[in-house]
């Protein structure tokens, strides 16, 4: 697993950041909020995400989160029936970690 990566920015498009460690680069798909939040960094900077490692069929890809806890609740999210990836992902791209846990508390409380 790649738990996290550390590197420079070498590029980013719409969907997501190519990073240099070491001389190889790292393609980390990230959200729009993600995108939003390293707008002002540029090339070259040091950046670092925590990442998870997808394994599909015919396709590795790494998702990359600007903290722990949003890949703890990107993991979480997954684990619910009929939620995967993209709409985990969709999911962090609206709501925070934070905002997440309230909606679960207030939907406890209600029941």
């Amino acid at each position: 697993m790649i738990g996290k990566i550390t590197g420079k920015l070498i590029s980013k498009n719409n969907e997501h950041l190519l990073i240099d460690v070491g001389g190889l680069g790292y393609e980390v798909f990230v959200t729009e909020k993600i995108l939003a939040a390293m707008a002002s960094i540029d090339h070259n900077q040091e950046v670092s995400l925590f990442t998870e490692l997808l394994v599909k069929e015919d396709l590795l890809q790494l998702v990359g989160f600007l903290s722990f806890r949003e890949k703890k609740w990107f993991n979480l999210l997954k684990s619910v029936q009929g939620v995967g990836a993209k709409v985990a992902l969709a999911i962090l791209n609206k709501l925070t970690p934070e905002d997440l846990l309230k909606s679960v508390r207030m939907k406890n409380e209600i029941a």
